[in-house]
């Protein structure tokens, strides 16, 4: 049986994006329309007064009003094991400052004993990261500095790196 899963659009400087809740957490934020959107979301239920929501709103306030907020809410993404450590990683990323891939990649090499990793396999979960801005993947940039692999476009991870940079 799935638990039930709580969802409410939300508004954003961005466009409108979903937010999903379960009684564990947070378990998604999606811009509408963007790579990666569940496509089973038949049990989902809308529910915008469920109460993670309100935290989520006050953080996306001060989020988009150029303030490093802090989540003062669960996170309950859904992955492999490999996805949520690095989704984890992610976390660690300071509001505005960037990695690269490969980097991810070497600091996972020496979590897991092994010699190197892939820095494609690690770009593949940082794309399917399921709880966009909060789980700040829009901070992972190439090896050179370009910006790539968004799920919610290229423009918003660029808008996004700009007003943490305070650019915006």
């Amino acid at each position: 049986m799935t638990k039930p899963a709580y969802t409410c659009r939300m508004d954003t400087p961005l466009g409108p994006a979903t937010a999903c809740a379960t009684d564990a957490g947070l378990c998604g934020f999606w811009f509408i329309g963007q790579k990666y959107y569940p496509k089973q979301t038949q049990h989902w239920i809308e529910k915008p007064e469920y109460s993670i929501f309100p935290a989520l709103r006050r953080w996306l306030d001060g989020y988009f009003a150029a303030r490093a907020p802090r989540l003062n809410f669960a996170l309950d993404p859904q992955g492999t094991l490999f996805q949520k450590t690095v989704w984890d990683m992610l976390l660690h990323i300071p509001y505005g400052e960037t990695t690269t891939y490969g980097e991810l990649a070497k600091q996972l090499a020496v979590i897991r004993n092994l010699p190197s990793m892939s820095a494609q396999a690690v770009g593949g979960a940082v794309g399917h990261n399921p709880i966009s801005l909060l789980i700040p993947c829009h901070r992972v940039v190439a090896s050179t500095g370009k910006l790539t692999g968004y799920a919610g476009g290229l423009d918003k991870k660029n808008a996004l790196l700009r007003l943490e940079r305070g650019e915006i």
